[in-house]
C-alpha cells in the first residue's frame, strides 16, 4: 500500500507539468543598475527571482531584460560582488521597468532571502535564527569539502575524521539531529555513521543557508538542531550559455581538484551539468608527520534538465557521487613512534534522481518534489572484498502550497515524508537490515504588520520502523554463544510526534531589530541507536544499540537583537534548549556483564560503547561585531559558545560528548581595488581562529578527555581579472595554519585514536582558479 502511494505521487509529479495552465499572461521586465558613488553602470549584476528560480545579469550598459515572466507579485533580488544586496517585492501585473542603485559594502548587515516557515522571506522578517553563506564566501574559502567550508560560521562546527570527512554540528548537536537539504530533498546517506561525510559535490553548491534550532516543522523528524540548505546555481538567463572551469591545489596532502560546468537556457529549456574530481594524499603535521590512511579520492557528476514557463518550472536533477577515503587506524611503530601504514579504506557511492516542480496558482505556488536516492557504503580492511557493506534505498516526497509572497497574511501547508529500505550485503555487520516509512502533515502562518512580523506553525509526524532478524555463525575466540547467534533480533517500533514553532520579529527602527522564537522538536531514534551490534571500523570502538530508547523531544527558546549602520554592526543570538530522552554513546565500564546479550566480542575487546539516554540541557550564544571605519576596511569578529550537559548525572558523566569548544574568530579584510579595469574586487584578508580550552568533557570511563586551547592564523588574497569590462578569471591564494600549530580539535575523532591520539592538519598553502566562459 505504501509503495502504491509513492507511485501515485510520482505519477502526479510527472503529469502536472503537462496539464498545467499555459494561458497565463506573460510580461517583460527591464531596467538599469547603477553605482551609488559615481552613477556608472554596474556590469554583471545579478537580477534574480527566488520563487521562480529565474533571472539574468546586466550588460555592459548596466541594463537587463527578462522576458516571459508570469504576472504575479514576487520577490526580486539584486546582487553584485562588493555591494549590498537589494531585496524588494515587485508587482509584475503593473511593473514593466525597475531601476536599481547599488551601494558598496559597509558594515550594514547584508539583506538576504531565506527559507521561512511560509516560503522565501527576507532575513529581517524571520524570527528564527538564520545565516547565509554567500557564493563569494564559498569561492574565497580554502576547504576539503562543503561542510569544512561552512564550519567557520557562528554556531557551526564540524566533527572530522582526517582531512576529507566532515559532519556538521549546529549549536552542539550533530549526526541525525541535523537535516541537510540538497536538490530540494533531505540528503539520506547513513548519516548516523562517524566515518563518512555528506555525499555532495561542494563545487555544485552555490550558497548555503543555515537554520539554527528545531526545524522539524518543515522537514519532520531529525531536524532538531537545524538545517543546512545547499542551494544550487540559479538557472541561466534566457538565451545564454556558459562554460565554467575551476581548479584548486593545496600543498598539505597535495590536494588537487578540478571542475567543469556547462549551463544554459534556450527558449525556457534549461540545463546545468557538472563534472568534478578531487584527489588528496595523506595530510601532515609536525607531531605525527604523515598521517597514514587520511588520503581520499572523490569524483562526482551532477546534472539538471528542465523547463521554465509562465506556469512555473519542472526540473529533473540527476547526480552520482563517489568517494574512496582511507581509514586511519592509529597504530604506531614501537621504536620510532611513527604511524604505521594503513591499508583499510572505504568506498561510498551515492546515486540520486529528483523531480522538482513548482506550479503558479494565482500569486501562490504549489511545490511537488519526489526523489530517489541509493547510498552504497563499503568498508575494506585490506583486500578487495568488503567487510561491512550497506545499501540504503530512499524515496522522498514533498507536496505543499505557498501563498503569495507579499501579502500581509502568508500561509503554507502540505505533506512530506520518506520510505527507506536498508540492506546488509557484506560478511560483517553493524546495524540490522530494516524498512522505514514516515509521513508528516504541516501548516504554517505568518502575519506582517508595519514593523512587526509574527509566524508559527504545527506539524504531526508518524514513523514506522521494522528491523529484520539476522543470525551469524560464531567463530573461534568468542567468549560465549551457540553456533548460530541472533546478533540482530526481529523487532518493530512506531513513533509519532507533534512539533511546532511560534515567533516574532520587531523592527524597532531601520537599524535595530529584535526577535524571539519558541520551538518544539522531535526526533525518532535511528537504527544505529536501536539495534547496532558490531565493531565500527575506523571509529576505534564496538557499538551496542538499545531497543528501549524513546524519541527525543526538545523545547528551545531563542532571543536575538541586531544593530546595523554604515560604520558598525553587531548581532547577539541567545538560545536555551532542553531535550528529553537525549541519546548518546558512552563507553561501558570494563567490568560490565555482557554475557546475557547478543554481543559478539572477543576476550581482548575493551573499547565497547552503548547508546544511553537522559535529559540534556544546552544553552549558549553567538555574537558578531563588524567595524567599517573606512570604506575599504572591514574588521569582523564572532564568538560562539555552547554549554551542553546532562541533568541528574555524576560529575564525570554530566557533560555531553562532542560539545564544541568556545570559539573566537577575527577577520581583518582590506579591499585594495574595486571596479578596476584589469584587477577588480582585489582584497587581502588576515584571519584568526582562537579555540578556548574545552574542559567540559564526558570523562566517564574515558569516553572523552579535556582539550587545551589553540589559535590558528590564516590568510587569503583574491582578485578578479577583467578584459573589456568582463570578468575572465578569479584567483585566490590561501594560507591556513600559517604558524604550523600542532593541535587536536575537541571534535576530531582522531583525537581518540590509540594514545596519544593524532593531531589535525598542519600548515598548508593553496591556489584556486575560476574561469567563466560565456558562449
Amino acid at each position: 500500500m505504501k509503495t502504491t502511494y509513492i507511485m501515485l505521487l510520482l505519477l502526479v509529479c510527472f503529469c502536472m507539468p503537462v496539464t498545467a495552465e499555459t494561458a497565463a499572461k506573460k510580461v517583460t521586465l527591464k531596467g538599469r543598475v547603477i553605482d551609488a558613488v559615481d552613477g556608472n553602470a554596474v556590469i554583471g549584476a545579478s537580477i534574480y527571482f527566488p520563487q521562480l528560480t529565474q533571472g539574468t545579469v546586466t550588460n555592459q550598459n548596466g541594463e537587463y531584460v527578462i522576458k516571459d515572466l508570469p504576472a504575479i507579485k514576487t520577490t526580486i533580488q539584486v546582487s553584485y560582488v562588493g555591494h549590498l544586496t537589494i531585496i524588494e517585492t515587485i508587482d509584475l501585473h503593473t511593473t514593466s521597468e525597475c531601476n536599481f542603485t547599488m551601494h558598496e559594502n559597509n558594515a550594514m548587515l547584508k539583506e538576504v532571502v531565506v527559507t521561512g516557515l511560509t516560503g522565501s522571506a527576507r532575513a529581517d522578517q524571520s524570527p528564527a535564527p538564520v545565516s547565509v553563506v554567500a557564493p563569494s564566501v564559498l569561492q574565497e574559502t580554502s576547504s576539503t569539502n562543503i561542510i569544512d567550508a561552512v564550519s567557520h560560521q557562528p554556531g557551526v562546527s564540524q566533527i572530522t575524521t582526517g582531512g576529507g570527512i566532515s559532519k556538521p554540528v549546529i549549536r552542539g548537536l550533530g549526526y541525525n539531529r541535523i537535516v541537510t537539504v540538497n536538490d530540494g530533498i533531505r540528503q539520506e546517506g547513513q548519516q548516523w555513521g562517524d566515518e563518512h561525510g555528506i555525499e555532495v559535490d561542494g563545487q555544485s553548491v552555490h550558497s548555503v543557508e543555515i537554520l539554527k534550532g528545531p526545524a522539524s516543522l518543515m522537514y519532520g523528524s531529525d531536524a532538531m538542531a537545524g538545517i543546512l540548505v545547499l542551494h544550487e546555481q540559479p538557472v541561466m538567463p534566457q538565451g545564454k550559455m556558459s562554460l565554467n572551469l575551476g581548479s584548486e591545489y593545496q600543498t598539505n596532502g597535495n590536494l588537487f581538484d578540478y571542475t567543469v560546468n556547462f549551463a544554459g537556457n534556450k527558449q525556457g529549456w534549461v540545463w546545468n551539468w557538472r563534472w568534478s574530481e578531487k584527489d588528496a594524499g595523506e595530510y601532515k603535521n609536525k607531531v605525527d608527520h604523515r598521517v597514514s590512511g587520511s588520503q581520499f579520492h572523490e569524483k562526482a557528476v551532477t546534472g539538471m534538465l528542465g523547463v521554465n514557463r509562465q506556469w512555473g518550472y519542472s526540473h529533473l536533477k540527476l547526480s552520482y557521487y563517489h568517494i574512496k577515503p582511507g581509514l586511519v587506524e592509529g597504530e604506531r611503530d614501537e621504536e620510532t613512534g611513527n604511524l604505521e601504514p594503513s591499508e583499510a579504506f572505504q568506498k561510498i557511492d551515492h546515486y540520486k534522481a529528483v523531480l522538482d516542480n513548482a506550479f503558479l496558482i494565482g500569486d501562490g505556488s504549489l511545490k511537488a518534489v519526489v526523489g530517489y536516492q541509493q547510498n552504497r557504503r563499503r568498508e575494506f580492511e585490506s583486500a578487495d572484498e568488503a567487510g561491512l557493506d550497506f545499501r540504503l534505498h530512499t524515496v522522498n516526497y514533498d507536496v505543499h502550497y505557498l501563498s503569495a509572497s507579499d501579502e500581509a497574511w502568508k500561509w503554507a501547508a502540505g505533506i512530506s515524508g520518506m520510505w527507506q529500505h536498508s540492506e546488509n550485503l557484506g560478511d560483517e555487520y553493524l546495524i540490522p537490515a530494516y524498512k522505514l516509512f514516515d509521513v508528516g502533515a504541516f501548516a504554517s502562518l505568518s502575519r506582517h504588520f508595519d514593523n512587526l512580523t509574527l509566524s508559527g506553525g504545527l506539524r504531526y509526524d508518524v514513523r514506522h520502523l521494522h528491523s529484520y532478524e539476522q543470525r551469524v555463525e560464531v567463530g573461534e575466540g568468542v567468549i560465549y554463544g551457540p553456533e548460530l547467534k541472533p546478533v540482530f533480533p526481529d523487532f518493530t517500533r512506531n513513533f509519532s510526534g507533534l512539533t511546532g514553532s511560534l515567533g516574532a520579529i520587531w523592527n524597532i527602527s531601520e537599524q535595530l531589530n529584535a526577535r524571539i522564537n519558541v520551538s518544539h522538536g522531535f526526533r525518532a531514534p535511528n537504527l544505529s541507536e536501536l539495534g547496532s551490534n558490531g565493531e565500527h571500523e575506523g571509529t576505534f570502538r564496538y557499538e551496542i544499540g538499545n531497543q528501549s530508547l524513546d524519541p527525543e523531544h526538545s523545547w528551545q527558546g531563542d532571543l536575538g537583537i541586531d544593530f546595523s549602520s554604515e560604520i558598525v554592526s553587531w548581532q547577539l543570538s541567545l538560545f536555551a534548549n532542553q531535550i528529553s530522552n537525549y541519546i548518546f554513546l558512552e563507553r561501558l565500564s570494563p567490568d560490565t556483564d555482557l554475557h546475557t546479550s547478543n554481543v559478539l566480542i572477543t576476550a581482548e575487546d575493551d573499547n565497547i560503547f552503548q547508546y544511553q539516554s537522559g535529559t540534556a540541557r544546552l544553552w549558549g550564544f553567538e555574537a558578531m561585531l563588524d567595524f567599517h571605519p573606512i570604506e575599504p576596511l572591514h574588521f569582523e569578529n564572532t564568538f560562539s559558545y555552547v554549554n551542553a550537559r546532562q541533568l541528574h548525572q555524576s560529575e564525570e558523566s554530566k557533560w555531553l560528548p562532542f560539545t564544541p569548544a568556545p570559539r573566537w574568530t577575527s577577520d581583518l579584510r582590506y579591499d585594495i581595488i574595486r571596479d578596476g579595469r584589469v584587477l577588480n574586487n582585489t582584497f587581502v584578508s588576515l584571519g584568526l581562529e582562537c579555540y578556548l580550552r574545552q574542559g567540559n568533557a564526558h570523562i566517564a570511563n574515558f569516553t572523552e578527555t579535556p582539550t587545551p586551547s589553540y589559535t590558528l592564523l590564516n590568510m587569503t588574497i583574491g582578485t578578479d581579472l577583467r578584459y573589456k569590462n568582463r570578468r575572465v578569471a578569479s584567483i585566490y591564494l590561501t594560507g591556513t595554519n600559517l604558524t604550523d600549530r600542532a593541535y587536536q580539535s575537541h571534535l576530531s575523532r582522531l583525537k581518540y585514536a590509540p594514545a596519544p591520539g593524532i593531531c589535525n592538519q598542519g600548515r598548508s598553502f593553496g591556489i584556486k582558479l575560476l574561469v567563466p566562459v560565456d558562449l
